[in-house]
Formats: C-alpha cells, structure tokens, sequence
C-alpha cells in the first residue's frame, strides 16, 4: 500500500509538471532595449527531488517566456493559373486567371517595435506578408531585407504596443549534450515546444553554401522554420531552419541558425541594407585521413592552405601556402565550418587573430578582413564571374557563376563550349555565386571528380564530369 502511495505521488508530480509546460502568461515586463544580449543567470527554476536523486529539468518558465515571442508568418504569393481553351472559344482569351497560393512558417519577434526574424524560404517571392501573435491579434508585414545564403529574413510590423520580444544567448557557449527547446508552429499548430539536446556545432551542410548550424534532435516539422531554438533560461539561442528527412516529416535531426550569426545579420540589415561579410582570403581542404596523404602531411585536422587571395588579409598577414590554420581567435579549427564559424560574425576591416601550423611550429597572425566584394577569380584554370540581377534576369534563372575565360590547357579542346556558360551546380549543390562554387571545388581531392551542370551560351543545359 505504501509502494502504491508513493507511485501516485510520483505519478501526480509528473502530470503537474506536463500541464505546468502548457501555462502561456503573458509578459507585460519585458525589458524595452533593443537587440538586448542577456548576461550570464542562472536557471530559472530549482531542481528539487524527495528520493534525493537529480530530477529532470523543468522547461516550463523557458517555454513561457519563449511562446509569446514567436509568431505565425503567413506567405501569399500569386501565380497565374493555365487558360480554359473552351471559355477562350466563347468568350475570346482573356488571360489566366490569378490564383493566390499561401504558405505558411515561424518568425521570432526581437524587439518591441515589431522587428520579427524569420527564414528566407519562409516569405520568398511573396507578394503580401502578415504575422499573427500567439494572442491571436494579426498584423502586415513588410520585408526588411535577407541574407538567402544563410537563410535569414527580418521583417517589420507597425504597432503602438509594446511587443514581447527574444532575449539574444551567446550560441557560441553552447555545448554539446545541453537541453534546448524549439517553438514554432508546425503544421499551423500555434505555440508549440518540443525539447531535445544539441547534437552538434558547427555542422557544415553542404548545401546552397550554409556553414556552420547547430544540429538538435528537438522535434521540427514543417512549418517550425524560422521559429525559436532556446535554452533552459528562454535565451534565443538559433532560428530553427531546416531538417533532414526522406519523407518531408521529422526523423531525428533537425538545424537552426546559431543566434551569434542571426544577429550580426539583422544588424546589418537595420544598419546598411544588406549583409556585410569579410573574407579571410584563403582557400585550400579539409583536412582528414584521406587529404593529408594526398597533401602529404601528418596532420588530420585543421584547413589546409591551397593558395592565398591576391591583397587580401591573409596574404598581408603572411598566411602562406602549405600553412595548416588550426585556430581563429578562441574558436578551434577541424575543417571549413569552423572558419565559416568565426568569420560569418565579423565585418570587413576587423581582425582576427590566425594561428597556423607551419612546419611544426605554431604562429598565430593579426589578419584584417576584406571587404567581400569578390566579382570574378581564376580558380582551378577557369575564370569565374558572379552574374549580376540584370543578367539572371535575362536567362530566366535565380542563380550560377559564368565561366568568364580558360586558362588551363587541359580545358582547351573544350574552349567554345565553356567560355561564356553558366555554371548551375556542382555534385547537385546549387551554384548561388563564386564564394560557393570555390569552395566546393576546393573540397575536392586532387583525383577526384565532380559532377558539373551548365547552361551553355546556346541556352542548352549539359551535364559533364571535370
């Protein structure tokens, strides 16, 4: 009886913690500065067991705080629907008739004015925007502007209200193994938390350019992007982005965009209108098992140095080729998404300390970032140019890099059909601009092939292997 006593208790305790994940209260004190960076506290909440052993943490003072800051953003876009051929016969063409199409995605209010930060897949080519409150009150949206590379929109309503609004955490102190909630609205369920753990730092992608996410097996389904990932003290610590799925539906892994790279991004937004990005001028491999050998070095980890930017940082600093980086300022270096990592946050003329292994030796090196205003650079033996708005608006298409001139000799007998085309991908990685095509081809080993997809100048797309 006694056994059966205790096993109620435990059991009520238990519900009461489940409902308790439920209560939304509305927080009327929310600090009114803006882009604010919460200092280190502590937990919210006290762990308190009566077995004495450790009880589980208590996520419901992070998921109050964190439901009133995310919204649900409402995507309308209009496409023109194909012609009725038997009412063109009667009543002459008239056109087709416009079909508004509607999608639908999270958003995290970062400051009471009605800043809100969301995805660039979440309002991509809309035509009308509208954010609607977990109090349910709605409100139009205007695009402030985005960073497609990294998937980052901000957006901005008008309100005399004060707005609840996201408290900045430092991504960067996030460690591997700590809890984490995800708040979105998947599936237009409003208001909803799921927690997991961080899986991963740094997690590189591979796709459309995207470095450096943070992995959690935190539920995320569709309609999560561009909601909230927070810590146990409701600190916005990533914008939920992605997942990684066969079937469309979460399976175990899903990534947000660390909070520290987010708000370099809006800043600079607010500030200038677009992205600011420095560059560190160099471009080389990963290094591991199968690359040193090929490089010819003992080391497994760090990047190794190909070649350096012709009046870049790294080549002013003294960065040489055959240097081995192994670290950025505090930030360890194993591979690209590491450099990505701690260079995605800085702006140009900023300096960041490089240490490389030389030889052996360590030597760390001041290096001042460039501006990225990269336009066109010979790689590989092939001459790459970024195609301006005017351009990919003229061939129809939203992304590629032209190949602007040969000058390897192994590409010669190929000359007429390369120059001028328009490279569209690589190994099936969308070609968005140079900085990408670049490092995809620098990741490849040196008898490796990749499979390139290019619009010729006769306006035929091929496939071929270099």
């Amino acid at each position: 009886m006694k056994q059966i006593s205790s096993l109620f208790l435990v059991s009520l305790l238990s519900g009461a913690t489940t409902l308790g994940a439920y209560k939304l209260v509305f927080d009327n004190d929310t600090p009114s500065s803006a882009l604010s960076i919460a200092a280190p506290q502590s937990a919210f909440s006290r762990n308190v067991s009566l077995t004495g052993a450790e009880a589980p943490t208590d996520f419901t003072a992070a998921a109050d705080k964190a439901v009133h800051t995310v919204v649900h953003v409402k995507n309308t876009s209009y496409a023109t629907a194909p012609s009725n051929p038997m009412m063109e016969f009667f009543y002459g063409s008239r056109g087709g008739q416009q079909q508004a199409q509607v999608g639908t995605g999270s958003g995290v209010i970062i400051t009471e004015d009605g800043y809100i930060v969301t995805n660039n897949h979440v309002i991509q080519n809309a035509s009308e925007l509208e954010v609607t409150l977990n109090n349910n009150k709605s409100y139009k949206a205007k695009l402030v502007g985005t960073d497609s590379k990294m998937d980052i929109a901000l957006l901005k309503v008008d309100t005399n209200e004060k707005l609840p609004y996201a408290t900045f955490g430092n991504s960067d102190d996030m460690k591997v193994g700590e809890w984490v909630l995800a708040v979105g609205n998947p599936y237009n369920l409003n208001s909803t938390v799921t927690a997991g753990i961080v899986s991963a730092k740094a997690r590189n992608l591979s796709k459309d350019g995207l470095q450096s996410f943070i992995q959690t097996d935190a539920a995320v389904n569709p309609g999560n992007s561009g909601g909230a990932l927070v810590n146990t003290r409701g600190e916005l610590i990533g914008i939920n982005t992605m997942i990684s799925s066969t079937t469309g539906s979460y399976v175990g892994y899903s990534f947000a965009v660390p909070s520290n790279i987010t708000r370099k991004i809006i800043e600079d937004l607010m500030e200038f209108g677009n992205v600011q990005r420095g560059v560190l001028g160099v471009q080389g491999n990963e290094l591991n098992s199968t690359s040193s050998k090929e490089l010819g070095t003992n080391q497994t980890q760090g990047f190794y140095v190909n070649s350096v930017v012709d009046k870049s940082g790294a080549q002013k600093a003294g960065i040489k080729k055959g240097d081995i980086i192994v670290k950025i300022d505090d930030n360890t270096v194993t591979g690209f998404a590491d450099i990505s990592r701690s260079i995605v946050t800085k702006r140009p003329n900023d300096v960041v300390k490089v240490t490389v292994d030389r030889n052996g030796d360590l030597v760390t090196l001041p290096v001042k970032l460039t501006k990225n205003e990269i336009n066109s650079l010979t790689y590989d033996g092939l001459e790459l140019q970024d195609l301006s708005a005017a351009e990919k608006k003229q061939l129809k298409i939203d992304y590629g890099v032209r190949i602007k001139e040969i000058t390897d000799e192994n590409y010669m007998p190929y000359y007429e059909e390369l120059k001028d085309g328009i490279i569209l991908s690589i190994n099936n990685v969308k070609a968005t601009d140079i900085e990408t095509v670049t490092e995809l081809l620098s990741r490849k080993g040196q008898n490796e092939r990749v499979r390139v997809e290019m619009l010729t100048k006769n306006r035929q797309v091929v496939r071929f292997i270099m």
